[in-house]
């Protein structure tokens, strides 16, 4: 059996050490080899962050604009078409041509209420909000799964049904 050998070097393969490059702090001075384009390029873009930092300082971040903030009357009223469009919806017969439109609406106009809404802190608590968004993730989900042609079953149909009898209970106490 061969017994292992160590490769060391010998006097006649050294070679002179490769220099390596001095490494620079951030806080050090641009050395002579920076070039002008570089330094013109950090001026703009601490003045640039300057400037960000006292628009960002002096402007009100408490302050939401009126357009985001939905009030209780348009709430309920696109809470109510889009329960008006969720009924018709899962109501279509199976064999109805314009069903697959339907559903795109649908998930059209439940995507636009979602994200709408649940940005509205004021409204995460509500019991309309939280029956409603239970409905359309049921009514999404299944379409998403199994196809806008396919009819929701009845047991999940009554279920959804029931949710929006319930949304409905609640839009009209104002919760």
């Amino acid at each position: 059996m061969a017994s292992p050998t160590l490769v060391t070097p010998t006097a006649t393969t050294t070679s002179t050490p490769k220099l390596l490059l001095p490494i620079r702090s951030k806080h050090s001075p641009p050395t002579p080899t920076t070039t002008t384009a570089t330094a013109t390029a950090t001026t703009h873009r601490r003045s640039f962050l300057s400037l960000s930092a006292a628009i960002a300082i002096s402007a009100p971040l408490s302050v939401i604009p009126a357009a985001l903030a939905a009030t209780d009357e348009e709430y309920a009223k696109e809470t109510q078409e889009v329960i008006k469009k969720v009924r018709d919806t899962i109501n279509m017969d199976k064999t109805d041509p314009n069903i697959a439109t339907a559903v795109a609406e649908l998930r059209e106009t439940s995507n636009s209420w979602v994200a709408k809404y649940r940005r509205e802190k004021a409204l995460l608590g509500r019991i309309s909000f939280r029956d409603m968004y239970s409905a359309l993730n049921a009514v999404s989900g299944h379409y998403v799964s199994f196809g806008p042609t396919s009819p929701i079953p009845a047991k999940r149909k009554t279920r959804i049904l029931e949710e929006m009898d319930s949304v409905e209970k609640a839009l009209l106490r104002g919760r």
